[in-house]
């Protein structure tokens, strides 16, 4: 019997490709489980400049697990979303897919799915001049979070306030990063580059429960396969009364199984409920959904019966790492039912 190869897909340099080992790095429990599930696990490491190496590789593949953000070491995923595009149509299965990531893995998805029970007032932003026009009245309502519509890290993700004199309140939820107090016009300039390069921001009215932490529901397909979170979090504010400045940097995220009690409720809605209406927002099949995928959400305003709404965040699928380590197990065993499918 055919022992499957799986390639596991992350970024690297020359150095990196040619002293590949998954023992020791992050995805080593991850290759453990599909060793377990009878998988070869390879090393995949990817980079612009051996392209044509990385594709006669993956051509002798039978499927990928692709962990590459949407920006490495000042490059986007244009030429490596293309070569998993013709990998694909070659008949090698393709996780996740660059057509399954567009539709979910962008801040567009929270326009497009603002109805359901996780949507928040967001809109999007085409234009400088659209943000110039129209951010002053939202902001006289509360204060605003700017997304840039790919990124990682907190790149690229703005809290915009006003302030007195005119003046706007302005933190970059890059680790480091403090309250600013600049002019709307400074506020605009700063946003230009956004523009520029994708065309387009999200703007989501910022979550006054934010300083409760941050939940993330890992997903594997359409099953729970863990939780993390994280108390504090990007945009932390600083505690009541003192200088925005002392605001706290983000600290760890906690990981937890799928079955944690304080994380249920979530985990109910997102299997029960919110899956089915994601993929009929998108246009996604189950077999569409990323192997592995997390939503990451904040707590929204409690409703009339005093129980916790959730808003969501973002959805990260690019380079989601396999954890929490509980859901290796499902990772591997929904990968071998794909394989089954595909070639049933």
């Amino acid at each position: 019997m055919k022992t499957i190869r799986v390639g596991l897909v992350w970024h690297g340099d020359r150095e990196s490709r040619d002293s590949a080992n998954i023992a020791g790095s992050r995805f080593e429990k991850a290759a453990q489980a599909m060793k377990d599930a009878g998988f070869k696990p390879v090393p995949v490491i990817y980079n612009d400049d051996f392209i044509d190496e990385i594709r006669r590789q993956m051509m002798g593949l039978d499927a990928l697990q692709v962990w590459v953000n949407p920006l490495e070491s000042g490059r986007d995923r244009t030429h490596l979303d293309a070569l998993l595009r013709e990998v694909a149509a070659s008949g090698v299965l393709v996780n996740t897919h660059p057509d399954t990531i567009l539709k979910m893995g962008t801040k567009q998805v929270l326009v497009q799915t603002r109805v359901m029970g996780w949507g928040s007032d967001v809109c999007a932003v085409t234009s400088l001049d659209q943000l110039e026009n129209e951010l002053p009245g939202r902001l006289d309502k509360g204060p605003r979070v700017l997304k840039q519509l790919r990124g990682h890290s907190g790149g690229g993700i703005w809290k915009v306030e006003r302030a007195d004199g005119g003046k706007i309140k302005l933190r970059h939820a890059q680790r480091g990063c403090v309250e600013e107090v600049v002019s709307f016009t400074e506020l605009v300039e700063r946003m230009r580059s956004y523009f520029e390069s994708n065309g387009s921001m999200i703007d989501q009215a910022y979550q006054s429960r934010l300083d409760e932490g941050i939940t993330r529901v890992y997903m594997v397909e359409a099953q729970v396969g863990g939780f993390g979170h994280q108390a504090i979090n990007a945009l932390f504010p600083a505690p009541v009364g003192e200088d925005p400045k002392n605001a706290p940097q983000p600290g760890p995220r906690l990981y937890f199984p799928p079955d944690e009690p304080q994380f249920q409720a979530i985990g109910r809605l997102m299997e029960s409920v919110w899956i089915a209406q994601l993929q009929a927002c998108l246009g996604l099949s189950t077999a569409d959904l990323p192997l592995l995928w997390d939503a990451d959400f904040m707590l929204g305003p409690k409703d009339a019966d005093g129980n916790d709404t959730y808003v969501l965040c973002e959805i990260n699928v690019s380079c989601v790492s396999p954890y929490p380590e509980w859901a290796n197990p499902l990772i591997a065993s929904t990968l071998a039912r794909r394989i089954q499918e595909a070639h049933s």
